[in-house]
């Protein structure tokens, strides 16, 4: 495995790292600055500014697009609320494909109040990401399903397993790894017993799209808002990226750090040079 020692190039900050607190035209400004690859905007942050002008700043930068965040959720209460989010996707892929992203990063929702609860939830994730594929397909925009913790699986995510991920790629496009595959995030998916086997399955399958990176606090306070900067928490982050790479991965390394507490109260610039150090020392 090859160290990230003097590589940050090879590295990409996911903007909710410096909590959305600036114009993404700033955050890109700042994320080239401090000498980083790659970037993974949001949907609302591009939306503000417009497609054409993120794309314009973003290749004047030099900027690699890892992923565009995140799906509408496929699992919803009702057929309305399914509906305008299939439209709301359909849109994000343009906008995925003006300003050049690698892949389009799917949250595909939870049970809460959908019929037949979680059995209920999963058949709509499996129809709604069937129907986002075929227009994905014609814009040659990659879909890439991220599983959740199993504790989301209420409200943001019931695909909570690599191995479930990519069951569903091979049931929608079993012919067709470019187009559908994963986004392992070490928060999500460091704890399963069958991680060593899934990753590896999902490099032979060719399905690996992107890799996120943070650490799992020993005292997580908060669900969503706590997680760790690299190194402050339990997980192995090198044996963890030792295994991607031995799946064949050699995209960017994504941080995405939601931290509404600790570090998203810093300097963004800190932030900035604590990832940088973190990744080349840690990760």
């Amino acid at each position: 495995m090859n160290s990230l020692e003097g590589r940050l190039q090879r590295c990409a900050i996911n903007t909710a790292t410096l909590g959305h607190r600036e114009p993404l035209g700033t955050t890109l400004d700042r994320i080239a600055r401090a000498g980083f690859g790659g970037v993974a905007p949001w949907r609302h942050e591009v939306e503000a500014v417009g497609a054409t002008a993120a794309g314009r700043q973003l290749r004047a930068l030099g900027l690699t697009v890892t992923g565009y965040c995140r799906s509408a959720y496929f699992a919803a209460p009702d057929e309305a609320e399914r509906k305008a989010n299939m439209n709301a996707n359909i849109q994000a892929l343009n906008d995925a494909t003006e300003i050049g992203a690698q892949c389009f990063v799917l949250v595909v929702g939870g049970a809460r109040g959908v019929k037949n609860g979680l059995a209920g939830a999963r058949a709509q994730v499996q129809d709604g990401i069937g129907e986002l594929y075929i227009e994905a397909r014609k814009l040659g925009m990659p879909l890439a399903i991220e599983p959740l913790h199993p504790m989301y699986a209420t409200d943001r995510s019931v695909v909570n397993t690599i191995r479930q991920a990519l069951a569903l790629c091979e049931s929608i496009a079993p012919d067709d790894n470019p187009m559908l595959g994963l986004a392992i995030d070490v928060y999500h998916c460091w704890w399963d017993p069958d991680l060593v086997s899934s990753i590896a399955q999902a490099g032979q399958a060719g399905r690996i799209l992107g890799y996120h990176v943070c650490d799992w606090l020993p005292d997580t306070r908060h669900m969503l808002m706590d997680r760790g900067m690299m190194g402050d928490g339990v997980v192995d982050l090198q044996g963890f990226r030792g295994l991607m790479e031995q799946a064949g991965y050699t995209g960017m390394v994504e941080v995405e750090i939601f931290s509404a507490e600790q570090w998203w109260k810093l300097p963004q610039d800190k932030v900035l040079s604590v990832c940088a150090e973190r990744l080349q020392s840690v990760c």
